[in-house]
């Protein structure tokens, strides 16, 4: 009988936040959730522990766990590590959040192009369930609880919540209105809880250490650590793991620990944060603490954790194409701003990328497209679609206007 992971797990720590979990009601584990204050690490920074405050207080049943793991934002595959290196971490996290809620089972969506993590979680599964902290009468509690893996089909727009959950019911994926909101009309129309990978991934945490270490293992806005992704021209790529608040956004690109600097002895340009509904920033920004506060007051957002640099050698409008290309062909086409704006907006940056073809009027008509995007469009997607065009056009307005014809001029 081939050894189970759970032995190894269970040798350094592994389940005893569960077994703790078990002796705790769940108003406890809640408050240390937020005390911890554990901000969402999807993108949307909501704190976790008010979502799952609000889930407790709603008595319909059944309820249903869900875990975001449609990681389909460019530049980010800190999720993909854990899921394949921290599996059991991430179970464990599910599971303690189905004890809490005595939810009926959970749900893992993984990205559609992450075949091979999905075996490697429905082995984890299967361990876990032989070990008895999954399936039917949890360490004798009479509580169960089984994890189900849904597989996306590579739609972007899945990545939100209420999309996700359409998807996961065999419906297209397509955002719902709100509210009413998914902690009341979820999945199968129940009580649902949504969380990210990283998120459920820091409960065990949260759990054996206590919500007020981990908060003080952060920023006091924000606890714990946030896994980052590099990538770009930068010597370091990869995924690594900062402490929220104890270093700056300098120190993530040039410190050898982390980025190790602009690949070719090349000066950085801007970088991108939070993947490409992120904003963008420049040199000037680079001292800013990476913390959800503090990137927040600047102007940028810690949003998925992803970093991608860029160098001297970029132009940014070529760069802006790229990234509403992008938007174009993952766009559900539900609503008009997000559907047409990014078009128009693609039109508009390859007029302005040709010497003489763009005129002022081009740039106030790019700069209204923006702002209605914003706006108007149905959800998030489409809300932060322009948002790395918005955040550009402060720092790089000369490149926007190099080309830009004096009207009458031909």
């Amino acid at each position: 009988m081939p050894k189970l992971i759970d032995e190894e797990y269970e040798k350094t720590g592994g389940f005893a936040a569960l077994k703790k979990t078990i002796t705790m009601k769940s108003g406890d584990v809640i408050a240390e959730v937020k005390k911890a204050k554990l901000l969402g690490r999807g993108g949307a920074a909501y704190p976790s522990g008010n979502k799952w405050e609000h889930l407790l207080h709603i008595h319909e049943t059944p309820k249903y766990i869900v875990c975001n793991a449609d990681e389909g934002e460019p530049g980010t595959f800190k999720d993909r590590l854990i899921m394949d290196k921290f599996p059991l971490k991430l179970l464990e996290g599910i599971i303690i959040a189905g004890f809490v809620f005595k939810a009926k089972a959970g749900y893992i969506y993984v990205r559609g192009e992450y075949r091979k993590i999905q075996k490697r979680l429905l082995e984890a599964i299967e361990n876990t369930k032989t070990a008895g902290f999954l399936g039917q009468n949890i360490l004798g509690t009479g509580f169960d609880f089984d994890i189900h893996i849904i597989s996306g089909a590579g739609a972007y727009v899945c990545g939100e919540n209420s999309a996700l959950l359409n998807s996961t019911e065999g419906k297209v994926g397509r955002p719902r209105i709100k509210p009413p909101h998914l902690a009341e009309v979820g999945l199968f129309l129940q009580p649902t809880l949504v969380n990210n990978v990283e998120s459920l991934a820091n409960i065990p945490l949260i759990v054996s250490m206590g919500g007020d270490a981990f908060l003080e293992a952060g920023h006091p806005d924000s606890g714990g650590t946030k896994l980052i992704c590099l990538s770009g021209h930068i010597r370091n790529r990869g995924v690594f793991e900062i402490p929220l608040g104890k270093v700056t956004l300098r120190e993530v690109v040039y410190n050898p620990e982390f980025g190790g600097g602009i690949t070719g002895d090349k000066k950085l340009k801007f970088f991108h944060l939070g993947g490409q509904s992120g904003p963008i920033g420049g040199e000037d920004l680079l001292d800013t603490v990476y913390s959800y506060t503090d990137l927040r007051k600047a102007g940028l957002s810690v949003g998925s954790g992803a970093i991608v640099v860029m160098d001297e050698s970029v132009s940014i409008l070529e760069y802006l194409k790229g990234v509403t290309e992008f938007f174009i062909h993952e766009s559900c086409g539900k609503c008009v701003p997000c559907r047409e704006g990014n078009r128009q907006l693609h039109k508009l940056l390859h007029r302005l990328s040709i010497p003489g073809a763009a005129t002022p009027h081009n740039l106030h008509i790019l700069r209204w497209i923006v702002h209605t995007m914003t706006d108007a469009s149905f959800c998030g997607l489409g809300q932060t679609a322009a948002a790395a065009l918005h955040s550009a056009w402060k720092h790089f307005k000369p490149e926007f206007e190099a080309n830009v014809r004096h009207e009458g001029i031909i």
